[in-house]
């Protein structure tokens, strides 16, 4: 099964069991940061990507040039690990690690969550990859993702026992559309997935095909 349709069958089954004005507030701010065009406006291929350093789940400092260093970069931005899509997407990620290191690229995750709750997703799912606490969001800030939620979104994550303020240091309102990039070794985005609607991720045979055409790969 792809990871499109593991998201579609989460999205058909969990969804309505959810209650129907959280169900409303969520399609409200949702049409909302659609309508914003924010995802047109993030970094997209072709563009720099902006440098970054930021600490690993086990207290260890990872950069981007660090990472370019030894190839091409997978990049993604997930909100974090209260959210069941972006589990399904690390998870379907951690399953093709070995396909995108074979072709000689690093893979990275970057969350706004504390060190301590990305070393305990890092355990649930046995992630072999660095998972990076970018808190405050500013790194996905410099790459256009990050955004505050709406009042009433807010209260409704609060009402899910998400923990929003705990898990994200104190800046429990601002989260990132979800995105993955794929980046050259000159720091070029040769490949883009940015998408407001955070039920959908980056598909990983499409993340291949995109190392597998870098200018480097050919």
């Amino acid at each position: 099964m792809s990871l499109r349709d593991e998201l579609t069958t989460l999205l058909r089954t969990g969804y309505p069991e959810l209650p129907a004005a959280a169900r409303e507030v969520m399609e409200r701010a949702g049409r909302d940061l659609a309508a914003s065009g924010q995802a047109a406006r993030a970094r997209q291929a072709g563009d720099t990507a902006p440098r970054f350093s930021l600490p690993t789940a086990t207290g260890a400092t990872v950069t981007l040039d660090a990472l370019l260093s030894a190839g091409p970069v997978v990049l993604t931005f997930y909100r974090g690990a209260w959210c069941p899509y972006c589990n399904l997407a690390l998870r379907a990620l951690q399953q093709h690690h070995a396909d995108i290191t074979a072709r000689g690229a690093q893979l990275a995750a970057v969350s706004p969550q504390i060190p301590d709750e990305s070393l305990t997703l890092t355990e649930k799912h046995a992630l072999a990859f660095d998972v990076l606490s970018d808190l405050g969001s500013d790194t996905a800030k410099q790459y256009g993702l990050s955004f505050d939620l709406p009042d009433d979104l807010a209260a409704v994550y609060d009402s899910f026992g998400f923990e929003l303020q705990r898990v994200n240091g104190g800046h429990s309102r601002t989260l990132p559309i979800p995105a993955t990039y794929v980046i050259d070794r000159d720091g070029t985005i040769r490949w883009a997935f940015v998408d407001t609607d955070y039920t959908a991720r980056a598909e990983p045979s499409d993340i291949l095909a995109a190392l597998d055409a870098l200018p480097s790969a050919r």
